[in-house]
């Protein structure tokens, strides 16, 4: 087999496993959540702590994986999942366990990376869209996937499973890494690390995203400004860096700033859903784990299905008005979802979900084909950083608007029988919440139609 094909098979793995480690374990988080004790909030953080550490490393992540080699980075980084994965189904606090999450939120952020750039990097430019298409197809098959594999081998085996579900394969990638790829890819061999814009995004991001899910308090407030003025000082730094760990400027161009905020607001409102979905499945309906999570597999199985069409249409058509019809759909869906409480009918919740798969699925190709197309064919290691970022954030933050409601709505309280109505209005505000922002997705979608390409 030819290495560059061999590095395909290794990357396209990769991207389903770091799919899987984060929505598995969502399905699982109430159970997690009994056995550790957790409150409605700390629950959350279970899936917060995670995207907080990807966002905040997403960026600089491509800074030092080219710098030190692709390869490298990779193999270190798949060494502490395996031995973190293993240390987290032994911890015995919750404290410990969102450690764990934590530092695991740490090696797949450079793995998102890496694993990319070396399919990038080890195909030639007329090979490379095939070829990162096959690696999205991971990413959505472990979307589709890891709602049931996650339930069912929580329902069989126990929490732990899944946690350690892919340290088997991770150990065959590591073993194929290390004695049959020969390569190593060093893009930016004499190109200096920005640290101090590395440290200012790393430490402006944590707090603005921190701060957002307490601003129920007034230090949640004074932390949240505090890290806007740091992401200010930032963006001003960055302008001014020669090699800048992010090249601010770009967003200079209307297109590229439209859609990227357009993607951000489409992971703002859409991302809670699966949780909220989950709660509403495992406490309000009383399914286990195995059979919330074959329902919950009908909306990203509508998103594996649509996407490609999705990603073909967008050549042939305006992508902003295609990704704006999907976000109508999601809007919709999730004006449905607003109505979800104890009486609600399953078949009504699933054709609330097939709308949703099939908006999100039909957004997100044409979108981040705009996001791509918006830059120089030299910088779209960039764009590609932009949208990681995006996504990262907008699930974070998602996830921060349903923990910052349940701290107004709930209280720190445990997800117990007493609490149940509280947590159905918590998650019919967040509904709501996530509308507004839908609607502001899609008109930014159309904003930079008419605009030509800039070349920055």
């Amino acid at each position: 087999m030819e290495s560059k094909n061999l590095i395909l098979i290794i990357c396209t793995i990769l991207s389903f496993f770091t799919v899987f480690a984060v929505n598995a374990v969502m399905v699982v988080i109430p159970t997690i959540a009994n056995e550790f004790h957790m409150s409605n909030i700390i629950q959350n953080w279970v899936s917060i702590i995670f995207f907080l550490i990807v966002a905040v490393l997403s960026v600089p992540a491509g800074q030092i994986s080219g710098k030190y080699g692709l390869k490298k980075i990779t193999i270190i980084n798949i060494i502490l999942f395996i031995i973190i994965s293993i240390i987290n189904v032994i911890v015995t606090t919750s404290n410990e366990f969102l450690i764990c999450r934590l530092i695991l939120g740490i090696s797949l952020a450079f793995i998102n990376v890496t694993s990319m750039a070396m399919v990038v990097s080890a195909f030639k430019p007329e090979e490379r869209g095939k070829a990162l298409g096959i690696i999205i197809t991971g990413v959505y098959v472990g979307l589709s996937l890891s709602p049931v594999l996650g339930g069912i081998l929580n329902y069989q085996l126990g929490w732990q499973s899944v946690i350690l579900f892919g340290v088997p394969f991770l150990i065959v990638i590591l073993a194929l890494l290390l004695f049959k790829i020969d390569e190593e890819w060093i893009t930016f061999k004499n190109i200096p690390i920005d640290i101090k814009g590395s440290i200012l995004y790393g430490i402006g991001m944590t707090l603005f995203i921190y701060g957002f899910t307490i601003l129920n308090e007034l230090s949640g407030i004074i932390i949240t400004c505090a890290g806007i003025i740091f992401l200010i000082a930032f963006a001003y730094i960055e302008l001014k860096q020669e090699h800048p760990v992010f090249d601010i400027r770009f967003f200079k161009n209307r297109k590229f700033l439209s859609s990227n905020f357009a993607s951000l607001c489409a992971y703002l409102a859409t991302f809670a859903v699966t949780t909220i979905l989950n709660y509403h499945l495992q406490y309000i309906k009383g399914f286990d784990s195995q059979t919330a999570g074959i329902i919950l597999l009908v909306a990203p199985l509508c998103q594996v299905i649509l996407a490609p069409i999705a990603g073909k249409l967008s050549d042939k058509y305006i992508p902003q008005i295609l990704a704006a019809i999907g976000m109508t759909l999601g809007t919709i869906s999730l004006i449905l979802f607003t109505f979800l409480n104890e009486t609600t009918s399953l078949e009504f919740l699933i054709i609330s979900m097939i709308i949703y798969g099939i908006g999100f699925g039909m957004f997100s190709p044409p979108n981040t084909n705009v996001i791509m197309s918006s830059v120089p064919p030299k910088d779209t290691s960039i764009a590609s950083a932009s949208v990681a970022t995006m996504r990262t954030v907008g699930q974070a933050m998602s996830l921060g608007i349903l923990t910052l409601v349940f701290a107004f709505i709930m209280g720190d309280v445990p997800i117990i029988k007493e609490y149940y109505p509280l947590l159905i209005s918590s998650c019919q505000i967040t509904c709501l919440i996530c509308v507004v922002l839908c609607v502001i997705s899609v008109f930014a979608s159309f904003v930079g139609i008419k605009s030509k390409k800039e070349v920055l």
